[in-house]
């Protein structure tokens, strides 16, 4: 008997496997099987002698290899519609996700902000105690000041002690201190404290006329204000300039230029219940 090979069919090869590597579905019991099911139909060992039973490989039909049912569209569906929930599912966890960024950069930017008012107020606070502190420390050391002032005004600055003097007014000037004060300036009552008062006809306005007391500052803060006297312009009603009033019995007084003694509007300066002399008695 011939062999396959002999009859011109060549080897024939048994596809024994339960799984239809085409299609993925599982075989039936007695399905053809290899390039026999392939090409569409069983096919005799002895068919090519024969000559019988060939089957020319026609068109295929339409939806061959696919499932029973049409389950391959339908699986084709059901992966189009879970790539479209994965994507809707994506959108949203990106929106979430964005949302949440929003609010941790506003939650930075408020922080940041705060901590930068923070930084602002401390630096201030700082600044203040600072000032005050210096303040304080320059302020019990006045008093030393205006003892080395009336020393140095006696003559009795000399030797050392006046190179600790020097030593002394040099620092606190470093830290700031000023001294003011000047005769002849005009009055501020904000940095000024009048302790006596006069007139006088020298000035035009309210003047300082004596330095009591010279005063001290740091910056804008007083620590001590200038005490002075302060001299005032005598001003009559008449907008003239009055000197101090008179004493009776001087040129300007009772018996001066203004008038006899005795005239109207003037008073005897006689002792009480005498009366004034008549005219050309005067001096009898």
């Amino acid at each position: 008997m011939a062999s396959p090979e002999e009859m011109g069919n060549g080897p024939v090869v048994h596809d024994r496997r339960r799984i239809d590597p085409v299609t993925g579905q599982v075989r039936q019991p007695g399905e053809p099987r290899g390039k026999h099911a392939a090409r569409g139909g069983g096919v005799s060992p002895d068919a090519g002698r024969r000559g019988e039973g060939t089957q020319q490989p026609g068109p295929a039909e339409p939806g061959a290899g696919a499932e029973p049912g049409g389950s391959a569209p339908g699986r084709g569906g059901v992966r189009a519609a879970q790539e479209a929930g994965e994507a809707a599912a994506g959108g949203s966890e990106a929106a979430a996700l964005r949302e949440q960024l929003a609010e941790r950069t506003a939650d930075l930017q408020r922080v940041q902000a705060e901590y930068a008012n923070y930084r602002k107020r401390v630096d201030r606070d700082r600044t203040v105690v600072r000032d005050l502190a210096l303040a304080s420390v320059l302020s019990e050391l006045l008093p030393v000041l205006d003892s080395i002032d009336r020393a140095r005004e006696h003559g009795e600055l000399s030797g050392g002690f006046k190179s600790v003097a020097e030593s002394l007014e040099a620092a606190t000037a470093k830290l700031g201190l000023a001294r003011y004060g000047e005769k002849g300036e005009p009055f501020d009552p904000r940095v000024h404290e009048a302790l006596t008062h006069m007139y006088s006809p020298d000035v035009s306005e309210v003047t300082c006329a004596e330095i009591l007391q010279p005063g001290y500052k740091v910056g804008e803060r007083i620590l001590r204000p200038a005490r002075v006297a302060v001299a005032e312009p005598a001003i009559g009603p008449d907008g003239i300039a009055e000197s101090a009033p008179a004493e009776a019995g001087t040129p300007e007084g009772p018996g001066g230029p203004e008038g006899p003694a005795g005239s109207e509007g003037t008073e005897w300066p006689g002792e009480p219940g005498t009366p004034p002399p008549g005219p050309g008695q005067e001096g009898g």
